[in-house]
């Protein structure tokens, strides 16, 4: 059995809690501007005492509304400053935050606050409010609903004004490292979704030990950081305790179409994404190019980046020709890009999904290192990371200080240490079968290297095994699939059937772009477009390339375009935008059936 573990650097401090890490900031750097939030066309900064002073105002607030310490209230709202402010306020009045996703239907919601026992609400929006109000019903136990748009916040602040400094001290202090933090239910891309009780100590020790393996990332002077990810998920709310402990700036921006514009003027020295955002970076770019004229410039320039990174990596010379192209590149197309994420990114920090090596390698070569990590809400986010000092494109890096990885006899992820979670919140069963001693099962399928770097290479549960018996890991041929721009989703399918094949589904925000660009007309709709010879023709080129990677029984030899998306909001996403496979499945079982029920022969679809 192969296994990687790393004693923790900081150690662990069972008296603890989340609040002692704003608690030691504001003593080390009052002054220091540990947020920054929007005004006008930029920015005002935010002291650590000034938010220590505005979360204490908050405190005084919930405990002058009657929470409790231990009750569960819950908060539904968008990435904003607000956010980290009522989430610190909320552990200094001893309470425990219920995130529930800001695209969550009702159904969702109530099940949340149903199996938490949720005595309280936050929400921000009227539709949030609207959302609430109609299983408002069959929530006896919620008492009290705040709504941030209609000025709760400041009415809170203001009701609380009588509840003493010392109150507040006491409160804080009630939690120990063991005792409940925060109550994560996960994204729900299979089955119901289940608490995971995520204690003070995950937080504490892997914020701390974090902190020193990142040093290079959160410690240099000026860091910052601008957050655009739900913050409701456990990637972006581990980044915001851990931006608080180690003194980073940060920004938060809800609406992605504004992310540009927000990157320009805030100017990040680091980011944290998914890998979809890296390819809408990476396409968008493409295609302006496309339009403009400079496609074949943009496409040149791409793969001399990525063999100029390759040749990086792999300690090869890099010869006199691609260094010459490279300079000029570096003028004509990479300064651009870098001057559109702010001009100041050093790093990025990438979860949620395999990133894919060519993407690794074209952003290294524009100046930003992509350190591509892994973990779930089970484990408080990351277990491995690559670090700056110790990174390899392709792999989701080494195991963190304080953490232990090992690969069971099927491959399969298996994680202890400081991170893992206590417990599925009242399902005794559920957490007895993902446990085997204090190891997590992830469910996840990975290898490690020599040097200890782990590559995740799909999920147990989704491997699939054909009718001839090939096992094959449908991310493997997903993942670069989707990079194409006008992809929007892949499900690889093939389960016990003669071969894989492919559902796809076109990506609405880049196709009209990519249509202008091929002289086709911008406005088809998706019905039409599936249709069209030149978008199978490109979603074919996709499919052949991602081909190259696998064996021929493990190739995808038809697919068939949906004249549909997959979105949240149609049950076919979670919030992260992983694919709901099981949901998906059940929904186009007529289009897998329709794949299967002619010859394969007998399709426009490349078999070489």
């Amino acid at each position: 059995m192969v296994q990687f573990e790393v004693p923790a650097i900081v150690p662990a401090d069972p008296q603890a809690n989340i609040t002692d890490l704003l608690v030691e900031r504001v003593k080390k750097t009052p002054n220091l501007a540990l947020f920054a939030v929007p005004d006008g066309a930029g920015w005002r900064d935010i002291t650590a005492s000034e938010f220590h002073s505005q979360v204490i105002a908050l405190a005084k607030g919930f405990v002058a509304a009657g929470i409790e310490p231990g009750d569960k209230v819950g908060f539904i709202a968008r990435t904003t400053y607000d956010w980290t402010l009522v989430d610190m306020a909320l552990f200094f009045a001893g309470a425990v935050m219920v995130p529930v996703y800001e695209t969550s239907s009702a159904a969702q919601i109530s099940w949340n606050l149903t199996d938490s026992g949720a005595i309280a609400c936050i929400v921000e929006s009227p539709d949030h409010s609207a959302r609430l109000d109609e299983v408002r019903a069959d929530l006896p136990l919620l008492r009290s609903v705040w709504a941030m748009h209609t000025g709760d916040l400041k009415k809170l602040v203001a009701d609380g004004a009588g509840v003493s400094d010392d109150e507040i001290e006491r409160r804080r202090n009630i939690a120990d490292g063991a005792d409940i933090a925060t109550l994560i239910y996960t994204s729900g891309s299979t089955g119901r979704p289940k608490g995971c009780v995520l204690t003070h100590s995950n937080f504490v020790d892997l914020v701390r030990n974090s902190a020193k393996a990142l040093e290079e990332v959160v410690s240099t002077p000026g860091a910052s950081t601008l957050l655009f990810i739900t913050t409701a998920h456990i990637f972006a709310r581990f980044i915001s305790i851990l931006d608080i402990h180690a003194g980073v700036k940060t920004g938060h921006q809800p609406d992605t179409k504004q992310l540009l514009p927000a990157l320009g003027s805030f100017k990040p020295t680091f980011l944290l994404a998914v890998p979809r955002v890296f390819e809408k970076v990476y396409n968008s770019a493409e295609q302006k190019a496309e339009a403009g004229g400079k496609g074949k410039i943009f496409r040149a320039a791409a793969h001399t980046a990525v063999e100029h990174s390759r040749l990086l990596e792999e300690g090869k010379k890099v010869p006199l020709g691609t260094k010459i192209k490279f300079a000029l590149f570096d003028r004509l197309v990479y300064s651009k890009l870098r001057e559109a994420m702010g001009g100041r990114v050093v790093y990025a920090v990438s979860g949620s999904a395999p990133l894919g090596p060519r993407l690794g390698h074209f952003f290294h070569s524009l100046g930003v290192v992509i350190l591509e990590g892994y973990g779930l809400t089970e484990t408080t986010a990351p277990a491995t990371v690559n670090l700056a000092k110790k990174s390899k494109i392709g792999t989701v890096g080494p195991v963190l200080p304080g953490v232990g990885v090992r690969l069971g006899e099927d491959g399969e992820v298996q994680v202890r240490g400081i991170n893992v979670f206590k417990e599925y919140w009242r399902n005794p069963e559920a957490t007895a079968a993902t446990f085997d001693g204090d190891w997590f099962k992830t469910g996840d399928i990975g290898t490690f290297d020599d040097e200890g770097f782990l590559k995740i290479t799909g999920r147990k549960k989704e491997i699939i095994v054909t009718a001839g018996g090939k096992n094959v890991a449908p991310a493997a041929l997903e993942d670069p699939i989707r990079a194409n721009p006008i992809v929007g989703q892949v499900v690889v399918v093939g389960d016990q059937k003669p071969f894989i094949a492919a559902l796809v589904t076109l990506d609405s925000e880049m196709l009209p772009t990519w249509l202008a660009n091929n002289q086709l007309p911008g406005d088809l709709s998706l019905t039409d477009a599936a249709k069209n010879p030149a978008v199978r023709a490109e979603v074919q080129r996709a499919i052949d390339e991602a081909n190259k990677h696998v064996s021929r029984a493990e190739s995808i030899r038809k697919f068939t375009i949906l004249p549909s998306e997959w979105t949240e909001a149609s049950g076919h996403l979670t919030p992260k935008m992983s694919i709901k496979r099981n949901v998906i499945m059940d929904d186009f079982a007529a289009d897998v059936d329709e794949l299967y029920s002619v010859p394969v022969t007998t399709t426009n679809v490349s078999l070489g």
